[in-house]
């Protein structure tokens, strides 16, 4: 047992030493660079960006892109200058402030996405939707004008939200999965197919988390959560997802299983949404997805396809979508697992000076028809974090050799072209958006070592708004999936006030419907520190809120009794107007008579009391009254209550023929719940609605009307009611696993950058 002991103590030390020495050889063809070396890198970059970014502008713009070969523009995910959009947080990533400002105030005059054109869900989430965020929240630091209340308001941001509008009819599916296409002004197309692929249906929670913390609304967040959720519910036995899924009855359409086309930012969204809104239940759903890919995908640091039930290779391909995966792994303190693979995907580059998009592995060749690289960053975004986290030179070597290639083969007169077959390096006439968005960000970051996005928290700003100070630009900054970064610390400094009186609302009502996994984004911020307290209280939440609920659905059925009763007493109300007199029946069963005709009293006010309602028991007192409540609690307590609709009409015989009991009025007199005054014959009397307090009132139907001001509906077939219950009916897709030990993600010592914010809740606590 001591031998043992000692064998495992010392075993970390070796396992270090041998990795040492095989970097140190590994690294021994590795070229130094220089701060000297990288600037003039960076500046290439910048070149590269430069030459594209204003061959759109002159070419190409107001269309989305550009055609490099043809020097023209094409409209293709929307007609909305994607390009521009796309490119425009980049500017200022690269310091390029003054164009910034210009391209910001272009945006900015945009009223609104009104336009009758269908567009991909998933890619105007990720390009629009994300650009606009992003390029909202640099406003400041790029020096454009800012509105008070900014970084919680600004046109950027309302154009953002606007957008996030048109895109949730998709959603409105019986799983809460979206349909791929929707248009944006009339909502989901008829006919349109409800088959969406894996990614499509889970890259929402970046932006629309951004959109609900910035804006104060949480239909955003929900939204995504929920299809998230679902999706997570319908994995395979062995915790895998396949390609494709119907999203109005959750089957797999497409069985084949990888991290990929298709699926691969399911996974990447799973950790960068942990991270930017603290939601540990995304790592919990990463961690078994990771444990799945590990079990059945990983061969000698390949991913290959599986069949998501069985787990066997069905395809045994790399795919350049793929090379997302080492930087993802990065953020979670993976980084020797990621730098495996990357040493493997870094291969393929080398022999062909581009990554094809299928690359046949035991074949060591690309794929046939699948053998062109439309520029894409994923390579490089890999490259970009893993430098970050271990300042390893092979990196920057990585990096470079990327900048040759593309400038070699690539470059074109207006332009940068897609390479149409990586064996032979031909060119196709496009250049997406991408390219200046995401390739040639992380380009430059790679080599702008002190590039202000890459603050490890030592610097930030206090920034004053109208509800008070917070922190900005602290660091942590998380980008999407189109490589648009969105910082933390304004979602903190949005949410802090304008999440108040959601939250106080939510707190009250949410917990008699979300599960605890839910309701802990309406609890404050996690941190590892308070895991176990939470734990050791969750048994005594959770009866909690069983009493809770419990008391709610009483609460709701009692408020339906008031609500028909209410209707009751309109309807005989209106009678009592018409008639002369009211017949009341009092607790000694006497009868009596009020005079109500010619103007001679008023009807202003109805008690608010405590009714009992239903069949009297044996021995039990009845009262019939005409109203269903007393004036005096003391005389109802106990008894059974019945409405007396005896009224006599003024056109009835029995009304002709009666000699009423007159009861004389006094100047205010309350009688059987109703309050009575006299008035002279020449007032009218006034409409009478009946009294129904706010409180107690079936609270989803609260939210509803709010949202339905907040929210106006797109699509003559979008019911924002019943959308709105949906999301917010949760329980379909519950999480029976104790995840709360997942949420180390932000203390992982991966990334310095986001070391800081792992103490998120109590950094930003006190303003």
């Amino acid at each position: 047992m001591r031998a043992d002991a000692g064998w495992w103590l010392i075993l970390p030390w070796v396992l270090c030493l041998g990795i040492g020495l095989a970097g140190v050889q590994a690294r021994g063809n590795v070229r130094t660079y220089t701060p000297q070396d990288l600037e003039r890198l960076r500046e290439d970059v910048r070149s590269m960006f430069q030459h594209a970014y204003q061959s759109y502008l002159d070419h190409a713009y107001p269309y989305d892109e550009l055609r490099p070969l043809s020097c023209d523009g094409v409209d293709t995910w929307g007609s909305y200058s994607l390009t521009l959009i796309d490119a425009l947080d980049t500017l200022a990533v690269m310091g390029n402030y003054s164009e910034f400002r210009r391209v910001y105030a272009l945006v900015a005059q945009r009223p609104n996405f009104d336009a009758d054109i269908n567009v991909s869900v998933f890619e105007t989430n990720i390009r629009i939707v994300g650009g606009l965020v992003a390029a909202h929240l640099m406003a400041q630091r790029a020096g454009a004008p800012l509105e008070p209340g900014w970084p919680c308001a600004g046109p950027l941001l309302r154009l953002a939200e606007d957008v996030g509008r048109r895109l949730l009819p998709a959603f409105n599916t019986e799983t809460g999965m979206p349909y791929g296409t929707v248009n944006l002004r009339h909502g989901v197309p008829s006919g349109e197919t409800p088959i969406t692929c894996t990614a499509g249906v889970s890259t929402f929670i970046v932006e629309f988390g951004a959109l609900s913390h910035l804006t104060g609304q949480p239909i955003f967040e929900a939204t995504a959560m929920r299809a998230l959720r679902a999706l997570f519910y319908h994995r395979s036995p062995l915790g895998l997802m396949g390609n494709h899924i119907d999203v109005q009855t959750g089957k797999w359409t497409a069985t084949d299983s990888g991290i990929g086309a298709g699926v691969d930012s399911y996974y990447e969204y799973l950790v960068k949404g942990a991270q930017l809104l603290q939601r540990p239940e995304l790592m919990h759903m990463f961690k078994v997805g990771q444990e799945a890919i590990d079990q059945h995908m990983r061969h000698d640091d390949w991913h290959f396809w599986v069949g998501m039930k069985q787990g066997a290779v069905t395809m045994p391909v790399f795919q350049s979508l793929e090379a997302f995966w080492p930087g993802t792994l990065s953020l979670i303190g993976e980084n020797m697992k990621g730098l495996k693979s990357l040493h493997n995907y870094h291969q393929i580059w080398k022999q062909y000076g581009f990554m094809p998009e299928f690359y046949n592995v035991p074949q060591g060749q690309a794929s046939s028809k699948r053998e062109g690289y439309p520029l894409r960053p994923e390579h490089i975004e890999s490259i970009m974090y893993l430098y970050r986290a271990t300042k390893d030179p092979f990196l920057l070597q990585a990096g470079e050799d990327i900048l040759r290639s593309i400038e070699h083969s690539a470059r074109t007169e207006c332009g940068y072209a897609t390479v149409k077959d990586v064996r032979d390096h031909t060119l196709e006439d496009r250049m997406e958006s991408f390219f200046l968005a995401e390739t040639t960000k992380y380009l430059y970051l790679l080599f702008d070592t002190n590039n202000w996005i890459h603050n490890p928290g030592n610097t930030a700003q206090i920034h004053e708004t109208p509800h008070g100070k917070c922190v900005l630009n602290a660091g942590g900054y998380i980008f999407n999936t189109e490589a648009h970064p969105i910082d933390p610390a304004a979602l903190k400094c949005c949410s802090s006030h304008s999440d108040r009186e959601i939250k106080d609302f939510m707190k009250e009502h949410l917990l008699d419907v979300l599960e605890p996994e839910s309701l802990l984004k309406f609890q404050g911020d996690l941190v590892p520190a308070r895991i176990q307290q939470i734990q050791a209280a969750r048994d005594h939440e959770m009866e909690q809120r069983r009493q809770r609920k419990q008391e709610y659905l009483k609460r709701i059925e009692d408020q339906r009794l008031k609500e028909r009763l209410a209707i009751k007493r309109k309807r005989e109300l209106d009678e009592l107007r018409k008639a002369k007199t009211v017949e009341y029946q009092s607790e000694k069963g006497d009868n009596a008579e009020i005079p109500l005709g010619q103007g001679t009293v008023e009807v202003v006010q109805i008690a608010d009391l405590n009714v009992t309602a239903g069949k009297e028991s044996p021995g039990q007192e009845v009262l019939e009254v005409p109203y269903e409540e007393e004036a005096n609690d003391n005389e109802i307590e106990g008894k059974v209550v019945r409405v007396n609709e005896m009224f006599e009409k003024e056109d009835s015989p029995e009304f002709q023929t009666h000699t009423p009991q007159i009861t004389p009025v006094k100047e205010e007199t309350t009688i059987q719940g109703v309050l009575i005054k006299r008035q002279s014959k020449d007032e009218a009397i006034e409409e009478l609605q009946p009294q129904v307090t706010t409180k107690g009132k079936n609270f989803v139907n609260t939210l509803t009307d709010v949202l339905k001001k907040l929210l106006p509906t797109h699509g003559e077939d979008f019911d924002l009611d019943e959308f709105t219950r949906s999301v917010m009916d949760q329980k379909s897709y519950v999480l029976n696993q104790n995840w709360y030990q997942d949420h180390f993600v932000m203390a992982c010592p991966a990334q310095s950058f986001l070391e800081r914010f792992s103490l998120q809740g109590e950094f930003f606590e006190d303003y």
